[in-house]
């Protein structure tokens, strides 16, 4: 029941619209954490190569790579497909949202670590977050920045290398 709970979370975050690109990525992410809960050995394996086959072919057709290992908060969503790529190393916190062109990943390829990415955090438009970083909570990350860095919550993250902005409180 969790899995049908959390693609009726998923889609009422896409307003209810099972059209977008986003929301097939997350149903089989989604579908790709609940199958390894299931006990029973052939079932699991069935379930894995349905998964294998759904991420694939959402990956083909959305330009979305979003393994089932990331953890994902509620309400991501991701907008814009298309050439977005996260490592199955990589957290989000929930509300998060991140647009065309996104790569969260590993800063060397030896380096088995992601970016931790608070809550309500927002990535722009081909934006790189990369490595063992933390994202702190209410972050905007601005169109093709390139973190390498922590960002502490409540901050702007713009530019190359990204230099941090403090968002000013009214």
């Amino acid at each position: 029941m969790k899995l049908v709970r959390q693609i009726k979370d998923d889609l009422a975050t896409y307003g209810g619209d099972w059209s977008q690109q986003g929301f097939w990525v997350l149903a089989v992410h989604r579908f790709g954490n609940w199958r390894y809960g299931v006990r029973f050995a052939p079932a699991r394996k069935l379930f894995s190569a349905l998964y294998k086959l759904a991420y694939k072919s959402v990956q083909v057709a959305a330009g979305i790579e979003l393994p089932c290992e990331a953890r994902l908060g509620r309400n991501f969503r991701i907008d814009h497909f298309g050439g977005i790529v996260v490592s199955g190393f990589a957290s989000f916190g929930d509300g998060c949202v991140i647009r065309n062109g996104v790569t969260i990943g590993l800063r060397h390829v030896d380096q088995h670590e992601a970016p931790r990415i608070g809550n309500n955090v927002s990535v722009g438009a081909g934006a790189k977050i990369l490595g063992p970083i933390t994202i702190g909570d209410n972050v905007d990350i601005g169109a093709n920045a390139v973190v390498l860095e922590d960002v502490p919550s409540n901050c702007t993250a713009v530019g190359i290398p990204a230099r941090i902005i403090s968002k000013k409180r009214n």
